[in-house]
C-alpha cells in the first residue's frame, strides 16, 4: 500500500499543514508549513485564501486523503465557529478535489505520537522531528507540525493504533532513523476551561 496523506491543522489565523507518504508501514516526511492569515482582516478573503492553499497543495501532492484536526469544544461559541470556518472550507477544497477526509480530536492526535492526550505541542513537535528524523530547522509556529501531527495520526490507524508511535517498534512502524526516547518529558500544560485554553491560542483565532 502506498498512499500520500496530507494533514491540516486549521485556524483562521494560523493553518498549519504536513504531507507524509505511507509506504506499507513506512512513514516518510514530505512537508510542512504555514499559512500565516494574520495581517488580513477580512474574514471572506481569509477563507478563500485557505481554499486555495488546500488546492494548491492538493494539486502539488495528490493525496489519497485529508486528515484534519477538529475544533476544540469548548463553551465560547463564537470562537469555535471561527475555527470551524476555516475547517470547513479545507475539507470543502478536498470535497471538490474528490479526496475523502477524516476528522481528529486533538487529544485523539496527541495520544497518536506521543502517548500522552494532554502532551504539549512542544512534545508533539519533538517527538515528530525525533522518531521522523527530520532534517529541518523547527519552525517557529507549531501548528505545522499540529499539521503534520494530524497526517501522521491518520496513517496509524489500523489494528495497531491503540500503541502511541512513541513507544512502536520499527517492526510495528518503519520511521527513517527512529530512536528510543529516553528523555523524560516536561510535563504538559492543564487547562481548567475553554477561557484558559483561548488565553494560550489567541493566534489561531481571528
Amino acid at each position: 500500500m502506498e498512499r500520500v496523506i496530507l494533514g491540516i491543522d486549521p485556524g483562521t489565523v494560523m493553518m498549519g499543514f504536513g504531507v507524509i507518504k505511507q509506504v506499507g508501514k513506512s512513514v516518510q516526511f514530505i512537508e510542512m508549513g504555514v499559512l500565516n492569515l494574520s495581517k488580513e482582516r477580512d474574514i471572506a478573503k481569509k477563507l478563500h485564501r485557505i481554499f486555495e492553499c488546500a488546492l494548491a497543495l492538493i494539486e502539488k501532492h495528490k493525496p489519497s486523503h485529508l486528515a484534519i484536526e477538529a475544533p476544540f469544544f469548548g463553551k465560547n461559541v463564537q470562537s469555535m465557529l471561527k475555527l470551524g470556518r476555516g475547517q470547513g472550507v479545507a475539507i470543502a477544497a478536498a470535497i471538490s478535489k474528490g479526496i475523502p477526509f477524516s476528522e481528529y480530536a486533538p487529544r485523539k492526535i496527541k495520544m497518536a505520537i506521543t502517548g500522552k492526550g494532554t502532551a504539549s505541542k512542544e512534545q508533539v513537535a519533538k517527538m515528530l522531528f525525533s522518531l521522523m528524523k527530520i532534517n529541518e530547522t523547527m519552525p517557529k509556529q507549531l501548528d505545522a507540525t499540529d499539521g503534520l501531527a494530524a497526517a501522521v495520526c491518520h496513517a496509524l490507524q489500523n489494528d495497531y493504533a491503540s500503541t502511541p508511535l512513541s513507544v512502536r517498534t520499527l517492526s510495528e512502524v518503519e520511521m527513517p532513523g527512529s530512536k528510543k526516547i529516553t528523555k523524560k518529558s516536561q510535563p504538559s500544560k492543564k487547562y481548567s476551561g475553554w477561557e484558559t485554553f483561548i488565553a494560550d491560542n489567541e493566534k489561531r483565532i481571528l
